[in-house]
């Protein structure tokens, strides 16, 4: 279950159970793992978006049955593990608070963004930290237009 250990300042800290033997990701490895949650997610959601969109049949663990297209409603009942996937359920909850709608279009947008940015990393075209500047800047024009169309 869990293992007493010391560091070689003399601390006691406790390994738990399989943490000994896990490798913990670092860098371009966890920024793929964590891409690759929230693409699972955006492909969810994106099969169900337009006049062709599929029904997504959620089972509960009490087994009830629900038969939705609606994104908000999809996102509220999958129990999901992975914090940045949470990030995205979070994103479409708060944009059904502020404006009621468009649920799943910002979480497949958000997938969108971060498929091209993946790409982009993975050619080695930009580094982590110039993606995310070039995320905020376009967050800062977005955020510009809309307050001048108001």
């Amino acid at each position: 279950m869990a293992q007493l250990a010391f560091d070689e300042y003399g601390r006691p800290f406790i390994v738990l159970k399989d943490q000994a033997t896990q490798e913990r990701l670092s860098g371009v490895e966890a920024l793929k793992t964590h891409i690759l949650a929230a693409k699972t997610v955006s492909n969810t959601l994106k099969t169900s978006l337009g006049p062709k969109g599929m029904d997504k049949i959620l089972v509960s663990p009490d087994s009830d049955v629900t038969i939705t297209n609606d994104g908000a409603t999809i996102l509220q009942q999958m129990h999901v593990e992975h914090e940045i996937a949470k990030l995205l359920v979070d994103l479409s909850k708060s944009q059904d608070d502020e404006i009621g709608d468009g649920t799943t279009g910002v979480v497949v947008l958000a997938g969108a963004l971060l498929e091209h940015a993946e790409a982009f990393i993975r050619q080695k075209v930009f580094t982590l930290f110039e993606l995310l500047m070039v995320m905020r800047k376009a967050s800062q024009v977005c955020n510009l237009l809309h307050f001048t169309s108001a």
